[in-house]
């Protein structure tokens, strides 16, 4: 599962890409390394238009997975849409999209270590988005800070294409690179929606260094 990715694209082209009408991030910096439980733009529906926000990476987990557990570190990847668990958040309400310039996949190594490979657009564009998902929840994410209420995110997940199948034949995000499919996402019907659960085209990634130069 994707559990690291980077977002180094300036808020103007993440607002002018998504139809960004307010951006409540503040001066957002460079994020060469986005980890699971830490903070991450995104960009969601509000009354008067879309807005970028910041948001916790990591939706709710099932409470069947939290017996005996104390601290809920939340689910990064949504494989599937269908359980009742996250049908409550897939309405336009819920729908978000996070940018990203890059993603990493595991490697698992001969000596039985792993290694991220990182992927991104192959066309030469920087700019794409995660389809994903958030909620407003109360929780106790670290022992240390107690209960408290975030506004949190996830994305979908869907079978690998080629690129990312060498590396992780399990599974890949659901990435979005067109205009018409950021639409469809933020404002389809749910059914239409999910039609871009779907894998990107063979060819559409390429692996690059972690600075973010072809390899």
């Amino acid at each position: 599962m994707c559990n690291l990715y980077a977002m180094t694209s300036s808020q103007q082209a993440i607002r002018k890409a998504a139809g960004v009408v307010t951006d409540r991030t503040g001066n957002l910096a460079p994020l060469p390394d986005i980890w699971p439980d830490t903070m991450a733009p995104i960009v969601r529906n509000a009354p008067d238009g879309r807005e970028l926000v910041m948001a916790r990476w990591g939706m709710p987990t099932p409470p069947g997975y939290l017996k005996g557990r104390r601290v809920d570190r939340g689910v990064t990847n949504i494989r599937n849409p269908a359980s009742t668990w996250w049908k409550r958040w897939e309405g336009m309400a819920h729908r978000c999209l996070v940018p990203l310039t890059a993603f990493s996949e595991p490697q698992r190594l001969a000596d039985g270590k792993s290694r991220p490979v990182w992927f991104a657009r192959s066309d030469g564009e920087p700019l794409a988005f995660f389809a994903g998902i958030w909620c407003r929840w109360t929780s106790v994410r670290k022992l240390a800070d107690g209960e408290t209420t975030d506004d949190l995110f996830g994305f979908l997940t869907t079978t690998a294409n080629r690129e990312v199948g060498i590396i992780h034949p399990k599974a890949m995000p659901v990435i979005l690179t067109r205009p018409e499919e950021l639409d469809v996402w933020m404002k389809a019907p749910l059914d239409e929606a999910l039609r871009l659960q779907r894998p990107l085209p063979d060819n559409a990634l390429s692996v690059i260094s972690p600075a973010g130069e072809k390899d």
